[in-house]
């Protein structure tokens, strides 16, 4: 007699079949490896920083004989600090006029219309005075009488002040009348720097970098004295991370 299944038994047969197929199927996800917990997105938004700047100085510090006066450093390293996309600069207020002493400074910013505190302040003074034969402990007395009001417009914050050393005129075609010009602006600047240092502010040696117009007619305005505006984006290159930090901070 032929063996033969009855269609329950058929049945069963198959459902045991279809079991034992799940049954390995989840030992096979158990060897899988599994999903973690996601992680959690730990990346901060932060603001923009928007930055007040403040440029107190003389003929260098506004572009004295640019065709484009914007070419001028203050406007520089507002532009290319605000091509970091957490930075927004406003338009820098100056107080800078060709020709002026340490004194004249001194009288502009007392009439000058500013704001109260600036995020950033910059000073660069003393190539008048040393032009002018102005004695030397004069001019280190007003000089640190306008590092103090440079510190004020800081909210009183020495950080965030950086001071420019005098650019060296004796290199340029106007210079060249001038034979003592170098030794007069290290002199002048060996003045500055010392009581810089002594308020711990950051000091930016740009005299070197100026000393290269003397073998490239590039870096001067076509007065044959002033930086040209290659010039200042060279000084703007040397202290950008510096002053970006100290809007960081």
């Amino acid at each position: 007699m032929s063996a033969f299944f009855k269609p329950n038994g058929l049945l069963s047969f198959l459902f045991l079949i279809l079991l034992s197929m799940a049954s390995c199927n989840d030992k096979d996800d158990e060897n899988l490896p599994q999903p973690g917990p996601v992680p959690a997105d730990t990346t901060a938004a932060r603001d923009t920083i928007r930055f007040s700047y403040l440029a107190l100085g003389d003929s260098y510090t506004i572009g004295t004989a640019l065709p484009d006066s914007s070419r001028a450093y203050p406007y520089q390293l507002v532009e290319r600090l605000s091509e970091d996309s957490l930075l927004e600069g406003e338009t820098p207020d100056i107080v800078a006029f060709g020709g002026w002493r340490t004194d004249q400074l001194i009288a502009g910013i007392d009439t000058a219309d500013l704001e109260e505190t600036y995020d950033l302040v910059s000073l660069l003074i003393g190539v008048n005075n040393q032009f002018q034969n102005a004695p030397t402990d004069v001019y280190a007395i007003q000089f640190e009488q306008l590092l103090n009001s440079a510190i004020q417009f800081a909210g009183n914050d020495t950080d965030r002040v950086f001071v420019l050393s005098i650019p060296d005129y004796g290199v340029t075609p106007f210079g060249e009348n001038y034979p003592n010009a170098s030794t007069g602006v290290d002199l002048f600047n060996s003045l500055n720097m010392d009581i810089v240092e002594e308020y711990g502010i950051s000091y930016f040696n740009i005299t070197e970098i100026s000393r290269q117009a003397e073998s490239n007619a590039a870096l001067v305005a076509p007065d044959g004295l002033h930086p040209s505006g290659e010039m200042y984006e060279l000084w703007v290159n040397e202290i950008l991370e510096d002053v970006k930090a100290k809007l960081y901070e």
